[in-house]
């Protein structure tokens, strides 16, 4: 099993197991988080996804032994597949949780940065380093990072291949938290207990939000902010939540989408 799909309590946590080569990516990886996509689709009490990884490194990359052996074509598909699943990831109605517990690099990056929010441990690293293989990444690296970290220092990065530590990448706006390695587990699961008591539908719409708004106009973003608004306003947990604050009690939110 390269990658071990467990529900708990609302929280789906993925774990990729390759830590011989570093969990690093091969077509069962890929067909792993494809399946873990579907299954929150299906499983409507799934609230909370975690993604990870198993032993020293969160995801080290592609795997360069099978690569090594592929040609163009080859190398295109598995990748444009890897890119659609990350896609389906970031445009998933649940929160996802990147607990990076190690090497974060390259596809692992990419991976990451498809996540909502990335809990980090104090040693992980990151870093896009395709361009000492004499490629570039492929599945939304240069894309994603110069979102998030910036422009120029995304540029750096990706032209370079310089890798990162956990600290740096929190100061760039890459990592949300960095946190002690032996308490990285404890703190993603104390995280994604506070997301499962938030109201499911306010969860998916305050998701939508941010991502559309940041590929659009700042007026265009604010349109669809209020829209989205109103949708949350006519909700059933919104008049639970309403109702609650003003009766000075704990609210409580649908347990399913």
């Amino acid at each position: 099993m390269t990658v071990e799909i467990r529900k708990d309590d609302g929280v789906l946590w993925v774990k990729l197991k390759r830590p011989e080569a570093l969990n690093s990516i091969n077509e069962e990886i890929v067909e792993g988080l494809k399946k873990a996509v579907e299954l929150v689709k299906k499983e409507k009490d799934v609230r909370v996804m975690v993604i990870t990884g198993e032993g020293r490194a969160f995801c080290a990359g592609a795997d360069v032994k099978m690569f090594s052996k592929m040609n163009a074509y080859e190398a295109r598909k598995i990748i444009e597949e890897l890119g659609k699943t990350l896609e389906e990831i970031e445009d998933l109605e649940i929160p996802v949780v990147a607990a990076v517990n190690g090497l974060a690099l390259g596809g692992g990056c990419e991976i990451a940065m498809a996540c909502d929010i990335i809990i980090a441990s104090d040693k992980a690293v990151f870093g896009q380093p395709e361009i000492n293989l004499g490629i570039i990444p492929g599945a939304g690296g240069t894309q994603r990072l110069a979102r998030i970290v910036g422009w120029k220092k995304a540029m750096e990065l990706c032209l370079t291949g310089d890798r990162i530590d956990a600290r740096e990448a929190e100061k760039l706006g890459l990592v949300n938290k960095v946190v002690e390695h032996e308490k990285l587990f404890d703190e993603v699961r104390k995280f994604a207990e506070k997301l499962k008591s938030k109201s499911p539908t306010a969860l998916m719409l305050a998701k939508q939000a941010v991502n559309r708004g940041f590929k659009i106009s700042l007026k265009d973003g604010i349109s669809y902010e209020r829209d989205l608004f109103a949708l949350s306003f006519a909700s059933d947990d919104a008049r639970e939540g309403i109702n609650a604050f003003v009766e000075k009690r704990e609210a409580k939110f649908k347990k399913e989408r």
